[in-house]
């Protein structure tokens, strides 16, 4: 009814399309909407696959444990933390856990979490890009942080680093239609398997694109991160 957003694309080997997990707005709030394609141009709608209010979703690109796995962001209440979903058809999910809490207090990562890009399958587990809100007199200030997971429990978290990586520091991220808003929803890989591009929404104005490294992510986790 009031249109979709946030697309996470995950490309899917077992079915040979992309799976394209998105926001669907609903009379009743956001939900979780799935979608498949082969060409972006023809797509097979599965509809409404988590109920609102949900959002911040992706599918990881295998199953686990002979089920399919996708991470959600569902709010029931003023806090909101990342979880975790199975199923065995893609239509019908549960078995949900609570992968990651969005912390109390002052920090920047605090009452309201979720999934930003797809997570990143490496050799040391999935290597999650995630996004606080944090509450100011000026407003709500959107910022990224890194954690890890298990590969085959990824519910378990492994390290979670202890402050923010990025954040909207530029006058297109900090002035817009919604400032001080750093957004990703996508990556890609470079040829070399470490440089990632990072695509993000800027002050919900633009578009931006920031280059990093994911060796250098995991070394930074090493260092700031705990379990």
């Amino acid at each position: 009814m009031w249109g979709i957003e946030d697309p996470r694309i995950t490309y899917v080997p077992e079915l040979g399309r992309y799976a394209v997990v998105y926001t669907a707005f609903t009379r009743d709030g956001p939900g979780v909407a799935l979608a498949m394609t082969e060409d972006f141009r023809h797509f097979e709608r599965y509809g409404l696959i988590m109920s609102p209010d949900d959002k911040d979703a992706a599918l990881l690109p295998h199953r686990i444990g002979g089920h399919w796995a996708m991470i959600h962001r569902p709010v029931s209440s003023a806090r909101a933390h990342m979880w975790i979903s199975y199923s065995a058809d893609l239509w019908h999910w549960g078995s949900d856990k609570l992968m990651l809490e969005a912390r109390r207090g002052a920090w920047w990562d605090a009452n309201k979490i979720g999934l930003s890009p797809p997570p990143i399958e490496t050799a040391q587990g999935w290597l999650v890009i995630y996004h606080g809100v944090r509450q100011t007199a000026a407003g709500s200030l959107y910022r990224l942080g890194l954690a890890l997971f298990d590969l085959e429990r990824p519910e378990h978290c492994l390290k979670r680093g202890d402050e923010w990586v990025f954040g909207p520091e530029q006058p297109y991220e900090q002035h817009g239609d919604v400032g001080n808003v750093a957004f990703p929803c996508g990556y890609t890989i470079g040829p070399d398997g470490d440089t990632l591009h990072l695509y993000y929404g800027a002050a919900d104005t633009s578009i931006a694109m920031a280059t990093g490294s994911i060796q250098a992510m995991l070394t930074w986790l090493d260092q700031h991160g705990a379990a």
